[in-house]
């Protein structure tokens, strides 16, 4: 059950209020027309202080939080087995109640039910039907990981689709940039190193990847984002343009969790909506989310899922640099915390889960 916090507004937050409005108009227009003898095919994605599942009369009544004020409630009820279902619900960070009662009718219809938080962390909660495990599938997982000759074909696979599609991010948002055209140089020599190079171990699977990646994310640096309302709402230097993938709260290194930049704090969003669809679907089709074949199996950790999204990454890099290359922002659409961690505004964290889905 989530914690219930009441939503109080403050005067002072016109231009909170006026960008979670802003945000919500553009969500809407992002939402795509369904034929009504169409299935629903996009998740249901709920943020806010308030959130309420309840079941009422058999039908399943979902109260949207609130974010700011004034804000008119949305509010949606579902009936058992219309094709209006989503077949995924995303809570992000916010507040809210569910009951046992809301979980047994989400398994019912089989609608997943997943939860994210402010920092981009993906908790799963509820996998719709359930964990139904294929004995197949298992026995391939479980295989996979035992030989290590069919490990590092995996994983070479798995890192050479995603340099693809890393070029084809590049040639999108980088055509003609000398950055751009040396990291898909760099991308298409190590390509062919995976190829060619006699790989014996993980480590030389990521050390390869690892000067393309490298050269990928320079191409990023100097991304400018435009910006309103400095006067009232000034930003830090450093979100001016984009420097780096990693932190500036946790050094030189790839962490990216605590992310010190706009641009990241979107991707760290983007990559656990869609590890969230991923791992929703392992489930579905009887997969172990935590047995990894590239990534190390841990109780605690959907390895295999991390494994899935390696390839889904430059074409998440890619909707992001798209939307936020075409939009104009605000301070008021991020908090910085105490320790320096920038976060979405709630509005913004929905619209950026609606690009990925709709994606």
């Amino acid at each position: 059950m989530l914690e219930n916090t009441n939503f109080s507004p403050d005067a002072t937050t016109d231009e909170w209020a006026s960008r979670s409005e802003f945000w919500l108009a553009e969500c809407g227009k992002l939402q795509r027309k369904r034929r009504i003898r169409d299935r629903n095919t996009t998740p249901l994605i709920l943020t806010g202080h308030g959130t309420s599942l309840r079941i009422e009369a058999g039908s399943l009544v979902i109260r949207q939080g609130f974010t700011h004020y004034p804000q008119a409630q949305e509010v949606y009820r579902f009936f058992r087995g219309e094709l209006s279902l989503p077949p995924i619900i995303i809570l992000l960070d916010g507040s809210g109640s569910l009951s046992f009662d809301v979980l047994n009718w989400l398994g019912e219809q089989s609608i997943a039910l997943a939860r994210i938080t402010a920092d981009g962390g993906l908790a799963v909660m509820a996998s719709g039907a359930g964990f139904a495990a294929n004995s197949q599938n298992l026995r391939w997982q479980f295989d996979m990981q035992r030989d290590n000759a069919k490990r590092i074909e995996f994983a070479r696979d798995l890192i050479t689709r995603k340099l693809v599609n890393s070029i084809a991010t590049l040639q999108a948002q980088f055509p003609g940039t000398s950055a751009g055209t040396s990291a898909i140089t760099k991308a298409r020599a190590t390509i062919d190193r995976l190829k060619a190079d006699d790989i014996t171990d993980m480590n030389m699977i990521r050390a390869i990847e690892g000067v393309a990646a490298n050269a990928y994310w320079a191409a990023w640096a100097g991304i400018e984002l435009h910006w309103t309302a400095q006067t009232r709402y000034p930003v830090p230097a450093e979100w001016l343009s984009y420097r780096s993938r990693s932190s500036i709260l946790t050094g030189h290194k790839s962490k990216n969790r605590k992310a010190s930049h706009p641009i990241n704090a979107m991707l760290n969003y983007a990559y656990a909506v869609r590890a969230a669809q991923l791992q929703i679907q392992a489930v579905a089709d009887g997969f172990d989310p935590n047995a990894g074949i590239m990534h190390h199996y841990r109780d605690d950790f959907p390895a295999y899922v991390y494994d899935l999204i390696e390839p889904e990454r430059p074409k998440v890099d890619n909707g992001i640099l798209t939307f936020a290359r075409n939009r104009s922002f605000s301070g008021a659409d991020f908090i910085i915390r105490k320790d320096g961690a920038c976060r979405l505004s709630p509005q913004l964290a929905r619209i950026v889960a609606t690009v990925i889905c709709q994606g």
